[in-house]
């Protein structure tokens, strides 16, 4: 039986119409539009703490992958790892065993900075103060400390007053807890960068943490504030990921980040190999997502930089 003449063209366009297709060509676009965009860094060290007590919410993956991604628009970039776990330390692929220098022997013995910082092998860009296993014992050496909560950012000072090539962006990696560590790290911030999933009881414990915040404010840090605020794990098949995505948005209007980070599997392989999703598979969904993440950071910055200053000529 003969075909109809146009009968390949409809089965071309019925392809090219699929949703695999239609989500591949989006990617394409967005890849193309991240290699033409133009990054202005401030000038200046942002110090963001990553922080959420809520345990398996991509808090790790994000203060990893933020970093990578910062690092490969040309950012320059310290993650410290303030989590026993040393999850950071392991994916930026640093050794972190027991013998090597910490953020323990920081926080403990008041070793400088810089004596700890290791390059990830990521990139030249992209530094890391390890965790050890001893840091899970500084909750409690720490209570009986001089200037306990005040030690991080003692250090951190220190290390950027010193430092011969200035620093962009430092990321803090806290402990799903709200103990001295993630004090420690509240101190030496300006910034609280939230990840939040797209799940049930995604803002459970959020008021919590922001409690904690304005203590901190308070008493210890009045320039710390929240900035910014990233959904991860989001699978935009589901109702659910949807309204919560509406429902953070509705209460942290300003804070919230446009992009968010979808579930991608090759985000969760690249920690086993000791790598970021931008080493792993700069390409990937995951990947291209969290670069977008990155490029927003910086351009938030440098907008309200240009309407602080706007503001002064007025």
């Amino acid at each position: 039986m003969k075909q109809p003449e146009n009968a390949g063209a409809a089965a071309s366009f019925s392809l090219d119409d699929t949703p695999l297709a239609r989500e591949l060509a989006d990617l394409t676009a967005r890849r193309r539009a991240l290699d033409s965009v133009d990054i202005r860094l401030s000038g200046r060290t942002r110090v963001l703490t990553v922080s959420n007590q809520k345990g398996g919410v991509g808090k790790t993956t994000t203060t990893v992958n933020i970093a990578a991604a910062l690092a490969s628009v040309g950012a320059r970039v310290l993650v410290i790892d303030l989590d026993p776990q040393g999850n950071a330390s392991t994916a930026l692929g640093v050794p972190h065993t027991a013998d090597i220098p910490s953020v323990y022997d920081v926080l403990i013995d008041e070793f400088p900075l810089a004596d700890i910082v290791q390059t990830s092998p990521e990139s030249p860009n992209l530094l890391c103060a390890p965790s050890t296993i001893h840091l899970a014992g500084a909750e409690i050496e720490l209570v009986s400390q001089v200037a306990r909560e005040h030690r991080l950012r003692t250090a951190l000072d220190e290390y950027l007053a010193n430092l011969d090539e200035r620093l962009d962006f430092v990321l803090i990696d806290c402990p799903p807890s709200l103990g001295l560590l993630t004090i420690n790290a509240f101190t030496a911030a300006h910034e609280l960068f939230i990840p939040i999933q797209c799940e049930y009881y995604a803002l459970e414990g959020l008021s919590q943490l922001l409690g904690t915040v304005r203590m901190i404010q308070k008493h210890l840090n009045p320039r710390l504030h929240l900035s910014t605020i990233i959904l991860t794990m989001y699978d935009g098949r589901t109702r659910l990921a949807q309204q919560v995505a509406d429902e953070v948005r509705q209460h942290f209007a300003k804070e919230v980040l446009e992009t968010v980070i979808p579930r991608s599997v090759r985000v969760s392989e690249a920690p086993s190999f000791g790598q970021t999703v931008i080493a792993y598979d700069g390409q990937s969904a995951g990947a291209v997502a969290y670069r977008e993440a990155a490029v927003e950071l910086i351009k938030r910055d440098t907008a309200r930089d240009t309407a602080a200053e706007s503001e002064g000529h007025s």
